[in-house]
């Protein structure tokens, strides 16, 4: 099924969408404020600002902005140690990103599953790998079935839920991995009380149009290192040593979010709580009327986390709902409501099938099962009432 809408388009008339940008007047001011005073590029005081502000709001000492949460995972992995030819391991049930910036190095994913109660990279999965199909080497641990080194682990916070931080840690350390933990779904989660983005050593953040908080397109590398920082904004300006005279010492690259960009984040900032209350508000009533439909399971919460429910998605048993998942997003579409299911298992893509993959059969069915709901932080309480009827009405 294709969708009609883009996720973090606008809506078309009559259209409820899956989760859109909601702007104020504020945004308005601080684009008309860089409009007016000439400051649209790269470098500007909302530059500043936003990266302040974002370290403030994930509780990190530094934070680099990027034009994608793309460009920031490839400098967090290029900082992280990864060299062409390792592996690293991540989740098989994510967006693309993480295994595309891997590829950017000329390094190779590894995908594990997930774990069945809150869809986030399992410790079990990550440790068994480790310790069945690696071997020692004297440049670390070796994948005995590629040859190649593993370099780092790249925890992936699913949907606004974070994953078990402490546990994936604790494994990396005793296999002396890297982690870089990818966050660009999670922006406002909580990890046992700290927020998500202030604890690995590296952490990537988006701002994509359909993320809590949107610059249209950006991201963020947040770290405690002050080195690391500094190394991330040289690389992401083109590695400039002698602007002036135009010296490149090493390759850069052009990833460097535009003032414009970070005065529509840093107004979006402002209303961060806001956000994160309102997508929680709207996962309660959601858990609370579709749990009471046969073949329909809400999404879970663990109890050390506080998730943001950034994408509102539930599974779907095709045997006791009489539907499948995609079958009900085509009657959700039918009534002019956007639906989707959630990404092909990255073990399963072809542009990933040079890689080496473990058996993942929790990501294959919340793949089959799963559907994500609209849940807009500006959804109206009697839209998301047309959305339950709709559900309750396709149930047979």
């Amino acid at each position: 099924m294709q969708s009609d809408l883009e996720p973090g388009a606008p809506p078309s008339a009559g259209l409820i969408p899956l989760s859109v940008p909601n702007l104020s007047e504020i945004e308005w001011r601080y684009v008309r404020d860089c409009l007016d005073t000439a400051w649209i590029s790269s470098v500007g005081d909302y530059v500043t600002r936003f990266e302040e502000d974002v370290a403030r709001a994930v509780d990190a000492q530094y934070a680099v902005a990027m034009s994608s949460g793309t460009a920031a995972l490839h400098i967090a992995l290029k900082l992280a140690g990864v060299r062409s030819g390792d592996e690293v391991v991540l989740p098989s049930l994510t967006f693309v990103a993480p295994a595309n910036a891997v590829r950017y190095l000329n390094a190779f994913p590894v995908f594990v599953d997930v774990d069945p109660d809150c869809w986030q990279l399992s410790p079990d999965e990550l440790a068994c790998f480790l310790s069945a199909d690696c071997e020692p080497a004297d440049d670390g641990i070796r994948n005995r079935h590629t040859g190649r080194r593993i370099a780092a682990v790249v925890p992936v916070d699913l949907l606004g839920h974070p994953c078990d931080l402490d546990v994936i840690h604790e494994i990396a350390r005793r296999f002396e991995l890297s982690v870089v933990e990818d966050a660009a779904e999670s922006l406002g989660a909580q990890y046992r009380g700290a927020p998500v983005g202030g604890i690995s050593s590296l952490t990537a953040l988006s701002f994509n149009g359909n993320k809590i908080v949107t610059t249209g397109g950006g991201g963020v590398l947040a770290t405690a290192d002050r080195e690391l920082a500094d190394r991330a904004r040289y690389l992401s300006t083109q590695a400039k040593d002698d602007p002036f005279e135009y010296v490149h010492n090493e390759v850069g690259y052009n990833y460097r979010l535009t003032n414009v960009q970070a005065a529509i984040g840093c107004a979006q900032l402002e209303r961060l709580s806001e956000f994160v209350e309102r997508k929680r508000e709207i996962a309660r009533r959601y858990t609370e009327e579709l749990g009471l439909i046969p073949g329909v399971t809400p999404a879970r919460e663990a109890p050390w986390a506080r998730s943001t429910f950034w994408l509102y998605t539930a599974l779907v048993d095709p045997e006791l709902f009489g539907r499948t998942s995609r079958e009900l997003a085509e009657s959700l579409r039918a009534e002019g409501i956007q639906a989707r299911p959630l990404w092909q298992p990255l073990h399963r893509s072809p542009a990933h099938r040079e890689s080496f993959a473990c058996a993942c059969p929790v990501a294959d069915r919340l793949n089959r099962d799963a559907i994500s709901l609209p849940c807009s932080t500006g959804l109206e309480e009697a839209a998301q009432d047309v959305v339950i009827r709709a559900i309750r009405r396709a149930a047979r």
